[in-house]
């Protein structure tokens, strides 16, 4: 300690220094599974399944809600009226959505085009001239199911938004605010360019049609009851000299999904009910039938798991972790960061005491009481950890899942892993903030 510096002041310190040399070679080995994750789990569905498939290979109860929400549970040796121990975590990501209609052909450029709808909170700009990957469902009018996934393989094609030159974009972009400068309307994805043989109006449409129902037995008219995905085709990988960090899409909030399936997989006869909940819509608020606001699922896990208890009564007993990530401070842009507050990679898993925008609206504002407990459980767990704020007060903000559950009497607080280049096509975080979520939700569940 320096002279003059009290030993009761706050410092942070770095994951880094915090963890052993055994525990930094099990936080590389830990990575590497989780970059397998991010590439199979692409969708809330294809999450849904690697985490069935995980929690049946570990002989895990779990429950799964429409392919698009999932709980594993692990009973306690405490009654459930008691109260849960739950960590909430959500498996959508910002993206590109077909619209129901989506398949036309463009006279004047020859090109067939998909028409999008973006979901979640994205930059425009970030999506056009990168390589795209198609992945959903096509449910056909008999019910039969067809799962798509192409532009993950090395051979399969891949599909893109186009963009306009820069010796022709000084009047309709250049002059405009990032946000004006790509419309919405203007992300669609070109799909091909070889017109049909024959008398069609529109031969390139046909030709994508005819090869569309040869290929995978799709209609136009099927679109309408399908849910495609067009997701970044990048691959996750290391990223730095050092190969410190993970680049990859879908990191918010798949980091600490990952995070908390492994945490409760190695969990063994906890002292409370403990839940992984991984959820699907957070980042369109949370609506929808699979989504943290629809409490039916969470009801009738706990009245399964008692049948006799008052689900409210133990509502108000329960203490959950809403697990999801942080933004980091960017590089070149500290300037809208509150420095003393605010998480950088590397120093651990991030709490977060609230959330929201502006005077703290739509927030959750942890308890004091809480706060202080789950403090004392990562340090006495050595978990490395910090503390997290979304910019300064005026500058945004955002919200996560956990008012939702404090509106439903439980103690709820953000805890998860730091985020650079939140909701683009390719986030950034670091091994070890990955190891100290999993360490942190681990402690919880056996607490």
């Amino acid at each position: 300690m320096k002279d003059g510096e009290s030993k009761y002041a706050y410092k942070k310190k770095s994951a880094w220094e915090l963890f052993s040399k055994a525990q930094l070679t099990s936080a590389f080995a830990f990575a590497e599974g989780y970059k397998t994750f991010l590439n199979e789990a692409k969708t809330e569905r294809e999450a849904v399944r690697v985490i069935a498939d995980a929690a049946k290979k570990g002989k895990k109860r779990i429950v799964v809600n429409k392919e698009k929400s999932a709980a594993i549970i692990i009973p306690g040796k405490k009654p459930v009226r008691d109260g849960l121990h739950i960590v909430i975590s959500h498996i959508d990501s910002p993206r590109l959505d077909l619209k129901q209609v989506p398949l036309y052909q463009d006279s004047e450029s020859h090109l067939a085009l998909f028409e999008t709808h973006y979901y979640g909170g994205i930059k425009k700009f970030q999506w056009v001239v990168i390589p795209l990957a198609l992945h959903g469902v096509i449910v056909k009018k008999d019910g039969k199911k067809i799962t798509f996934t192409l532009g993950e393989d090395e051979k399969d094609p891949v599909f893109s938004v186009p963009d306009l030159l820069p010796h022709l974009s000084h009047d309709v972009q250049d002059n405009k605010k990032i946000d004006d400068a790509i419309k919405g309307e203007s992300l669609d994805i070109v799909i091909g360019s070889v017109p049909a043989k024959g008398e069609f109006k529109e031969k390139i449409k046909a030709a994508i049609l005819e090869k569309l129902h040869t290929d995978y037995n799709i209609i136009e008219e099927d679109f309408i009851s399908a849910e495609l995905e067009a997701v970044p085709a990048f691959l996750a990988r290391d990223v730095g000299f050092d190969r410190s960090l993970i680049g990859g899409y879908g990191q918010d909030d798949r980091i600490c999904a990952y995070a908390a399936l492994h945490a409760i997989l190695d969990v063994k006869n906890p002292e409370h009910t403990v839940i992984a909940l991984f959820v699907d819509k957070e980042e369109i608020g949370s609506e929808g039938n699979a989504s943290a606001q629809s409490n039916a699922f969470l009801h009738s896990l706990i009245k399964e798991l008692d049948p006799h208890v008052d689900v409210e009564s133990v509502l108000l007993k329960s203490k959950v972790i809403s697990a999801d990530v942080q933004s980091a401070v960017t590089p070149n842009y500290t300037d809208v960061f509150e420095l003393k507050n605010a998480s950088s990679l590397g120093n651990g898993v991030v709490m977060s005491k609230f959330t929201g925008h502006g005077g703290k609206y739509s927030a959750n504002d942890a308890s004091a009481e809480y706060v202080a407990e789950i403090r004392a459980l990562l340090d006495k767990a050595k978990v490395p950890w910090q503390t997290g704020e979304l910019g300064k007060v005026d500058k945004g903000g955002g919200g996560t899942v956990a008012k939702y559950f404090s509106r439903l009497g439980m103690e709820v607080v953000d805890l998860g892993a730091p985020v650079l280049s939140m909701h683009s096509p390719y986030e950034v975080t670091s091994k070890v903030d990955l190891f100290s979520a999993y360490l942190a939700y681990l402690a919880f569940f056996k607490d």
